[in-house]
């Protein structure tokens, strides 16, 4: 019976790994020990950036909310704080884009939360 070697799960392998680095620059797209290294090395920037992402977003929404809360006459925490007492569950994404959309309904939470302090 003839031998079997893995020479088509291995090429396979690198297929996978050199494809994945299209467009690298210079042996990164090439040669497959160095492409090997930038497919992980780039696995673990995306895994980082998409866990930065959430912070991110989440920061934008506290600057909007922030600034709409000062032309309205209040800051940030005390905005929320008094959001929570008048038992208001609204989202900082929701927030910022009600902030962004509707200045109108945004000043009408604002006075809402105020009568609830």
């Amino acid at each position: 019976m003839a031998r079997i070697k893995g020479a088509m799960a291995t090429r396979k392998r690198r297929k996978k790994v050199l494809k994945a680095t299209k467009g690298y620059y210079g042996g990164k797209h090439r040669l497959f020990k160095t492409a090997k290294q930038a497919v992980m090395k780039s696995g673990q920037y995306a895994y980082i950036g998409r866990k930065q992402k959430k912070r991110d977003f989440r920061r934008l929404w506290i600057t909007r909310i922030s600034a709409a809360c000062k032309v309205n006459g209040t800051n940030y925490s005390t905005f929320m704080n008094s959001l929570k007492k008048a038992g208001i569950d609204l989202n900082r994404k929701m927030l910022s884009e009600i902030a962004i959309s509707d200045p109108e309904a945004f000043t009408s939470l604002v006075e809402t939360a105020k009568s609830a302090l």
